[in-house]
Parts: structure tokens; C-alpha cells; sequence
């Protein structure tokens, strides 16, 4: 058979010069715009973290401090006792997570597999305590914890924030999209509640346990204002209450506060780029199971 002529190729209005659409290249320069303007302010941070306290007021003019001051992020521990502060934010977030984590698996548990009477109707009482204000839960808070004696502790960092209604309702919601099957055919082998939470729901639940354990520790490690009433002694500040030091009443140094800022940045950053696929994937899966 004779050979087919060859199609003379037809150019797609409104592609680009790359053979790529223009509303694609424009998404791309939006990303763009996008990016390099969330970028701008910890560009600014570092820049202002290099400067010496004469030239802020300058760089504010120029864009660039005249000289670069390294030194800054030494002078910071120098200054104040900041790996002890990031000792108490570690300690005390870590413990915060592991105990928030346990008591909401095991609520959560009990009120999504375990039938008893009036559940749902407590289930629904203790939801509503995500609508009362945490200011208004300050002062019996700290009456409580003034109380039992763990006042200026680490027991009393950490004690308050071991619960939490809403790690439960988020819990939860992962535990009922589990079929029941699974519970069925392990009490058959033989298994308990116990073996059944640990051995069967909670690996199941494992991405909204992870997504419930990176939220609580970014949340006690940059909590501020529980520490602040309190906190009295100095080595139980928190990185929050350290910063407090460069801001008194004898004036602010913005390039120390900064250069703090930034050392207190790097570990939620790190923590975030190694669970970032575990916090997406808990996300998506409560969205569409939930």
C-alpha cells in the first residue's frame, strides 16, 4: 500500500513556546510569585539576624545590613542558658505527646468500639469542651495545678496537656472507618479489649496517630502562654519565655531576637520534612474516611 502523506503538524493556540498551555504557565508563575513572596520574610529574618543592633533601623532602608555579624547566634547562648530552654521545649513537648497520644487512642477507642450505655450521649459532652475558650479553662487550670502542688514544675507543663478532646474526636473518626469484622474475628481468636486496641485498631489508626503526634508537639513546643503563668524559675523556661529575655524594659535586641528565632525554627522544620508524607497521608485518609 502507498504510504500516507505525513499530517502537517498544527500549532495549539495558546500554547507556549515549550508546547506548554498558558494556563499551565501561568499557575507556575503564580506558584512562583507565591513561593518567593512567603520567602521574603525569613529572608528578612536571617538578613536581620546578621546585623548589628545600630544598622536594623538601616536595613530597613537598604535591604542589606552593612556587615555581617555571625557572631549573633553565639552571643545568644552566651546571653541566656538557650540549650537549656531547648532541653524543657523538647522534654516538655515530648512527654505532652506521648501521654496526649495514649489517653486519646484509648478514649477514642472506647467511645468508637466499645458498646456501654449513654456513650454517645457522653461522647457529645465532651466534645463541647472544644467550645469553651481556653482563656476561660486558665484560672481552674491553675488553681488545679496550684493545688496538687506542681506549680513552677515540669509536672505542671506537662500534666494539663496530657488530654485532649480534640485528639479524641480525631482519633475517633480514623477508628470507626476500621471495620468491626476485625474486632469480631480477634474476640473469636480468643483476644480482649487490650489485645484487640493494640494488636488490631491502633496499627490500623497509625497515620491519625501520627498526624495527632505532630500536631501536639509543634503545639507544646511553641505554647507560650501556660508556661508564662506558670514558670518562675529560670531554668524551667520554655524557648518562647527565653525570647523574652532579649525584649525588656532596657530595650529590644531585634538581632539576637531573631537569631533565636531562627535556632528555635529548626527542629519543627526537620520534624516536618521527615513526616511530612505521614502527616499528608493522615490528612487525605481522615478527609475521605472520616
Amino acid at each position: 500500500m502507498p504510504e500516507q502523506p505525513a499530517q502537517p503538524r498544527t500549532t495549539i493556540v495558546g500554547e507556549g513556546r515549550a508546547g506548554l498551555p498558558i494556563s499551565r504557565v501561568a499557575v507556575f508563575a503564580g506558584l512562583t510569585l507565591f513561593g518567593v513572596t512567603a520567602a521574603v520574610p525569613f529572608v528578612w529574618q536571617i538578613l536581620m539576624s546578621l546585623a548589628t543592633l545600630t544598622d536594623v533601623d538601616l536595613l530597613t532602608q537598604t535591604g542589606f545590613p552593612p556587615t555581617l555579624l555571625p557572631s549573633n547566634y553565639g552571643l545568644v547562648f552566651e546571653r541566656v542558658p538557650f540549650a537549656k530552654y531547648f532541653f524543657n521545649s523538647f522534654f516538655v513537648a515530648g512527654w505532652v505527646t506521648i501521654l496526649q497520644v495514649i489517653t486519646c487512642a484509648m478514649a477514642a477507642y472506647a467511645f468508637s468500639r466499645v458498646q456501654w450505655p449513654g456513650r454517645e450521649k457522653v461522647f457529645l459532652l465532651y466534645l463541647g469542651t472544644l467550645m469553651i475558650p481556653g482563656v476561660v479553662l486558665m484560672v481552674p487550670n491553675f488553681a488545679v495545678v496550684l493545688g496538687l502542688g506542681m506549680f513552677n514544675s515540669y509536672w505542671g507543663l506537662i500534666i494539663p496537656g496530657a488530654f485532649s478532646a480534640f485528639g479524641t474526636f480525631m482519633l475517633r473518626q480514623f477508628m470507626l472507618t476500621i471495620p468491626t469484622s476485625l474486632d469480631e474475628a480477634a474476640a473469636i481468636d480468643g483476644a480482649g479489649h487490650w489485645r484487640i486496641f493494640t494488636e488490631v485498631v491502633l496499627p490500623l489508626a497509625r497515620p491519625g496517630v501520627i498526624v495527632l503526634a505532630i500536631f501536639c508537639f509543634l503545639g507544646n513546643y511553641n505554647s507560650f502562654f501556660w508556661p508564662l503563668i506558670l514558670v518562675k524559675d529560670v531554668n524551667l523556661r520554655t524557648l518562647p519565655l527565653g525570647l523574652l529575655v532579649f525584649d525588656s524594659s532596657y530595650g529590644r535586641e531585634t538581632p539576637l531576637i531573631m537569631a533565636a528565632s531562627l535556632m528555635a525554627m529548626v527542629p519543627p522544620v526537620v520534624i516536618f520534612l521527615l513526616l511530612n508524607r505521614y502527616l499528608v497521608k493522615g490528612i487525605q485518609l481522615g478527609a475521605v474516611k472520616g
